[in-house]
């Protein structure tokens, strides 16, 4: 496996509040993740950091991830410490109050891949069946279209569009989405925050995601053209290939 991780503050934000990485663990495996924080006086940078951070140290230290049902205990067990210590870090400084971040991260083997979600943040995967999003938005404008209500066109023009019912850090206990695949040859995943779901389009991401270029041209593309469209959130994402047995070019 291959895996290529990049953030940008956009064109319009002074600071970045995104965060995330390739991180590995005592056996090689990898966690990609991408943290999206929010809160007034740079707090979201605050939950992005300590999330993705803490989530780091814990990934150094884990063995025995070997099957989808361990990476998804590892998940469940993890990100609800995590939560707990954003949660913790908002209550006893003030001027993080309400802080919070979304979270998307997988689990990458050469067999499967792990998914968690919380908020807005999103997993698509590449394979032979197409590029479909694997993850679900925790937002109002999502509830919506489940509901009828609306449809994903009138979602995109919503004035609620930003409006989120799922993140860590803001509630002492977390919901979360946590989903596992086959990862085979040649499939990629692509994470991303909302800076580059909410700009470039499902078929703009796979044009590039299957040019003949390498992670970080594609990573520079896509956020070369998020910017193109405005730029007008913080913009980060991570790809990860399957390789073939004979290894990555």
């Amino acid at each position: 496996m291959i895996a290529f991780f990049k953030t940008d503050k956009g064109k319009v934000r002074h600071h970045n509040e995104d965060n995330g990485g390739i991180f590995y663990n005592k056996t090689g495996n990898f966690l990609a993740i991408v943290a999206d924080g929010m809160g007034g006086h740079q707090a979201g940078e605050v939950a992005s950091s300590i999330a993705v951070n803490k989530l780091q140290e814990l990934w150094s230290n884990a063995d025995g991830i070997s099957t989808p049902e361990s990476a998804e205990k590892w998940f469940m067990e993890k990100v609800t410490i995590v939560n707990r210590e954003i949660y913790d870090h908002s209550r006893n400084h003030k001027e993080c109050e309400g802080m919070g971040t979304t979270l998307v991260a997988a689990i990458c083997t050469d067999t499967f891949a792990t998914i968690v979600n919380i908020g807005d943040s999103r997993c698509y995967l590449l394979n032979e069946s197409g590029f479909n999003q694997l993850t679900e938005d925790h937002s109002l404008v999502n509830e919506l279209i489940k509901a009828g209500q609306i449809s994903p066109e009138d979602a995109e023009l919503h004035p609620r569009k930003n409006v989120l019912l799922n993140v860590m850090g803001t509630e002492s206990n977390i919901d979360m989405d946590i989903t596992s695949i086959t990862f085979e040859e040649g499939n990629k995943l692509l994470l991303c925050s909302d800076g580059l779901s909410n700009k470039v389009t499902s078929a703009e991401m796979l044009t590039i995601l299957t040019d003949d270029t390498d992670l970080n041209e594609m990573a520079d593309a896509l956020v070369q053209l998020a910017n193109h469209y405005g730029g007008e959130d913080n913009i980060s994402l991570a790809i990860v290939t399957a390789c073939p047995e004979s290894g990555c070019d």
